[in-house]
């Protein structure tokens, strides 16, 4: 067996010196506005292909591909993969990536150039899949919108910040316990699933990075509150949280009398504040929010 390391040797997969190339032929500059930091270490790819558990028969959807790093790893592995890139110039470069150094599996993208947040369908069979190396500015409301918007997205491995990475895998009770944290598992089972060191991207962001795996929950929420409904408790419990929930509540509820009379009915303590709280107790909160007299008509 070679000792040499897969990196270095000819493939499919992009290099650090086949990146640079092709980032310097591009006129590409990774920008820090929209979080670019491109994988350049065929290794690191290949992980994450295998912790997210891509299956043959997977139809993976990938948000902000770059330059092409990780999504020429999930076509070798899935059934097909669709790939959503805002930018201009990365966005018309990728097709031909593909076609050049997998041509055999070029029919399996497709390219979807836009902003993420705004992609409300996808091209061919639904997503059972969400693998990505998140822009680090826009994680969080890209991972949620894509939850929400695909619900046959059943696994999802993406790569984030090590510090959001530690809030959306967060329990209560824990001190980056929030908003992330609470969204995140109304979706699904979420867990870290390991660290990404600086030096495999390019340019080297100056944070560490992490993996977080989500698994869609089995059975929803159960709850007679809807998501709206339910994130709503959410924003407003840490918004102010040092609060307890009593103060911090009083607006979405009318008055802090208001909302200890919804937080009693919950079996929720008044003084108790939003970190300690999991997604069901939000869910149950929210189902007795109290009927306003000029909203009840």
């Amino acid at each position: 067996m070679s000792n040499s390391s897969p990196t270095d040797e000819p493939g499919p997969l992009l290099g650090a010196a086949d990146i640079r190339e092709l980032a310097t032929a591009l006129g590409v500059r990774p920008t820090k506005q929209r979080g670019q930091n491109f994988v350049i270490d065929a290794n690191t790819v290949r992980r994450i292909v295998r912790t997210a558990e891509v299956r043959p028969d997977d139809v993976v959807v990938e948000v902000g591909p770059g330059l092409g790093s990780l999504t020429l790893a999930l076509l070798e592995a899935a059934d097909r993969v669709t790939a959503v890139e805002i930018d201009d110039v990365l966005a018309a470069a990728l097709p031909s990536t593909v076609e050049t150094r997998l041509p055999g599996r070029a029919d399996r993208f497709a390219l979807v150039h836009s902003d993420a947040m705004l992609v409300q369908d996808l091209p061919g069979p639904a997503p059972t899949a969400l693998v990505a190396n998140l822009p680090y500015n826009v994680a969080v409301p890209v991972l949620l919108h894509m939850l929400a918007t695909f619900p046959t997205i059943d696994r999802t491995l993406v790569m984030v910040q090590s510090e959001v990475a530690d809030r959306l895998a967060a329990r209560p009770g824990n001190k980056v316990y929030g908003v992330p944290s609470v969204k995140a598992n109304w979706y699904a089972e979420v867990k870290r699933a390991g660290a990404i060191g600086r030096n495999v991207f390019w340019p080297a962001p100056n944070v560490d990075s992490g993996l977080v795996s989500l698994v869609r929950r089995e059975k929803p929420v159960e709850t007679t509150a809807g998501r709206a409904q339910v994130f709503a408790v959410v924003d407003a419990a840490f918004a102010q949280r040092r609060k307890t929930l009593r103060a911090a509540l009083a607006g979405w509820a009318g008055s802090a009398a208001a909302a200890e009379t919804a937080l009693v009915a919950a079996g929720v303590s008044p003084q108790a504040r939003g970190e300690a709280l999991t997604v069901e107790e939000f869910a149950r909160i929210a189902e007795h929010k109290p009927v306003h007299e000029e909203s009840a008509a």
